[in-house]
């Protein structure tokens, strides 16, 4: 059936959303990071990205579930699972998407307005806990890897590796300023693998 107007062109989906849904994504990361997550608003991200309200409320029915599908399904926060033939080179890649995470431009600010405000919103800690339900997700295969490989001994929990080791560049970066170059996550790496005594 033959429909006229922008809003049916704009609702026209793809599976994972309305055909636009890079813009939102985008538009919802910028206006967090310049405005905060209490003043984070679905009218703003329409205005922003050129979508009818309804349609983002068609899809996403908060704003808490625009920006858990943000975080989630934006390019900008895409981690493609490394494969490099060793625990050890698998986390040290992984390593390096967090850092960059945590230092670009484009996705720091939104990284760190949604770490800062999750303490005093539940609403947003729900958010986060989707987005690290999801990652853990996908990072799973390194560790059934590196298990079939004898490098990890059965039992190991896989969230306790990552929360180490991201939690180690998340403090050094944002609670001590510190830096976090190469040197820096080797060590982290090696310390998570190998223990420190």
């Amino acid at each position: 059936m033959q429909r006229n107007g922008a809003l049916y062109s704009l609702v026209v989906s793809t599976q994972n959303g309305p055909r636009k849904a890079e813009a939102i994504f985008a538009a919802t990361l910028e206006l967090l990071a310049e405005h905060g997550y209490d003043k984070l608003a679905i009218e703003a991200v329409a205005a922003r990205s050129g979508v009818n309200k309804t349609t983002l409320y068609r899809w996403w029915p908060s704003k808490d579930a625009l920006l858990a599908a943000a975080l989630r399904d934006s390019g900008l926060f895409a981690l493609d699972v490394p494969d490099t033939g060793s625990l050890r080179g698998d986390l040290l890649a992984v390593s390096a998407h967090i850092l960059r995470l945590l230092t670009s431009e484009q996705t720091s600010p939104a990284v760190v307005a949604t770490l800062t405000a999750g303490p005093r919103r539940p609403e947003l800690g729900e958010v986060a806990r989707s987005f690290f339900a999801d990652r853990m997700a996908r990072e799973e295969p390194i560790f059934a890897r590196a298990t079939a490989r004898g490098e990890l001994r059965d039992g190991v929990d896989p969230v306790l590796v990552m929360d180490l080791l991201a939690g180690a560049i998340w403090f050094r970066l944002l609670l001590r300023g510190g830096e976090a170059g190469p040197e820096f996550l080797e060590d982290a790496v090696d310390a998570v693998l190998d223990g420190v005594a």
